[in-house]
């Protein structure tokens, strides 16, 4: 029987597991307007590899550009929603008890963020003390790759590939946590364990199962 590889890499996303949820705001966002449930969402998957979302995360459009082709993704639907007002709802609060976690884990593994992100937004999208939250906490990694930086995005195999290589790891000698199934999977075809990020606590207790630390 065939060993498997030992664990050398925990890899991360960013939004939704070291922050709070955006579909949470997207949510709220949707009854304080009287929109229906799940617009954003909708909208979002809607040719899903090429839509404004995408060719913003790949850093193809400006934030500016976007405010205006996701509005007219969302007339299509028969509302309006400026993109601009979908931007400010990403940046959510941090969730410390996950932080943590990453510093246990830096001790031991080498540590990587991969996040499907934006280039310069623009002034008043995110508050100067949100920003410098999360900046604290991209501090905390080895390296963070962002979609904005490299042109391709989850759950394009190749981004993946790209940490993997930058750490000089096998995927099958790293975990991966997201709280999006989508990008779970592409990493799991890889060899990559895989964790799903909805409660963070119940995850943390995944992730020390997988890596045999105490976490918290």
């Amino acid at each position: 029987m065939t060993q498997a590889p030992a664990l050398r890499a925990v890899l991360w996303d960013f939004g939704g597991v070291f922050s709070s949820s955006p579909f949470d705001a997207f949510a709220r966002y949707e009854r304080e307007r009287g929109l229906p449930d799940g617009l954003l969402r909708r909208i979002n998957s809607i040719n899903p590899d090429d839509n404004a979302w995408a060719k913003l995360e790949r850093a193809e459009i400006t934030a500016q550009a976007f405010d205006a082709a996701f509005d007219a993704e969302a007339r299509a639907l028969g509302h309006a929603v400026p993109g601009s007002d979908v931007l400010r709802l990403l940046f959510g609060e941090i969730r410390p008890a996950m932080v943590e976690a990453l510093r246990r884990c830096r001790a031991v593994f080498r540590t990587a963020c991969i996040t499907n992100n934006f280039g310069d937004l623009g002034p008043g999208v995110v508050s100067a003390d949100r920003e410098r939250a999360w900046r604290e906490v991209t501090g905390l990694f080895d390296f963070v790759l962002e979609s904005s930086k490299v042109g391709v995005r989850k759950p394009e195999p190749a981004i993946y590939l790209m940490a993997c290589e930058r750490l000089g790891i096998a995927p099958a000698e790293a975990v991966y946590l997201d709280d999006l199934g989508i990008n779970l999977k592409p990493a799991k075809a890889l060899g990559m364990a895989t964790i799903k990020v909805t409660d963070p606590d119940v995850a943390i207790v995944e992730l020390e199962r997988v890596t045999g630390l105490v976490l918290r």
